[in-house]
């Protein structure tokens, strides 16, 4: 069990998971680095000094090549794109793509080999204690299917289907395990994410909209 900065006790398996994020195998982490697709799960708390308040601060990146790719993505908690803090245009591809931060965020990981799926789905949210006091940051699982099956080859052939379609996941006794009706949409982004070859640009966040003239 890890400890957690935010909170001294000691985390179970499921809280590492919805903290951490998926923990790949080595050879999928080497992988990876080999193939230059940077992808970081991680969430932590930042401080508006300005507004005075805490907000939980995420990237989205990642992208694929044709053998594997890597994506982690954020929405809000009704599956609804957010619009990101910052964009950016990384020297490379398949990088770090747009920085986001909210007050809750429900955060979306792919990992594919080929036309095998990982899925993680957690939510996070600011918990406060005491008032001016560094909130704790809670974490919960939403969805987590492994070895889920698309047989399509989106970064090929098959592109023509990015966006609409997502993995098929069952549970050990072979059942399905469904997705939350609410995130379909953002499943399939993500889906199509991690499908994206040499990917340069988002995939959930989106531009904050434009305010209308006065």
């Amino acid at each position: 069990m890890l400890p957690n900065k935010e909170n001294p006790k000691p985390l179970s398996g499921g809280q590492v998971l919805a903290l951490r994020g998926l923990r790949l195998p080595l050879t999928a982490l080497k992988q990876l680095q080999q193939t230059g697709i940077y992808c970081e799960p991680s969430v932590s708390i930042a401080h508006q000094n300005l507004a005075q308040k805490y907000v939980i601060r995420g990237g989205e990146s990642g992208g694929g090549v044709a053998e594997l790719g890597h994506y982690v993505g954020f929405v809000d908690t009704h599956g609804r794109s957010l619009p990101w803090l910052q964009r950016v245009h990384s020297v490379g591809r398949n990088g770090l793509h747009a920085v986001v931060v909210a007050s809750q965020i429900v955060r979306l990981q792919m990992f594919r080999r080929e036309q095998t799926y990982d899925l993680l789905i957690t939510q996070h949210h600011l918990e406060f204690v005491q008032e001016g006091r560094r909130p704790t940051l809670q974490n919960k699982v939403i969805f987590h299917g492994i070895h889920g099956t698309l047989t399509l080859d989106l970064w090929r052939e098959d592109s023509h289907f990015s966006g609409q379609v997502t993995p098929a996941f069952l549970t050990r006794s072979g059942e399905p395990l469904l997705i939350p009706e609410m995130l379909l949409e953002a499943v399939c982004r993500i889906t199509a994410a991690a499908s994206c070859v040499g990917c340069r640009h988002c995939h959930l966040l989106r531009p904050e909209l434009d305010l209308p003239v006065a």
